[in-house]
């Protein structure tokens, strides 16, 4: 997953906007962490390069 794409992604629950949790990074692409909504305190998890959005 690339940095820029967090300007374009939002809670698939409420829509806020999400923060970037990153555990591991390889020539600018994230390839684990989560992304976190503080609003409705989820964290979807970043694997292999792609977030899984799955309430």
């Amino acid at each position: 997953m690339r940095r820029s794409l967090l300007d374009i992604l939002a809670c698939p629950k409420c829509k806020s906007d999400l923060e970037l949790e990153v555990l591991e990074e390889k020539e600018g692409e994230i390839i684990s962490g989560k992304l976190i909504c503080r609003k409705c305190n989820i964290s979807y998890p970043i694997e292999d390069g792609i977030p899984n959005f799955l309430v």
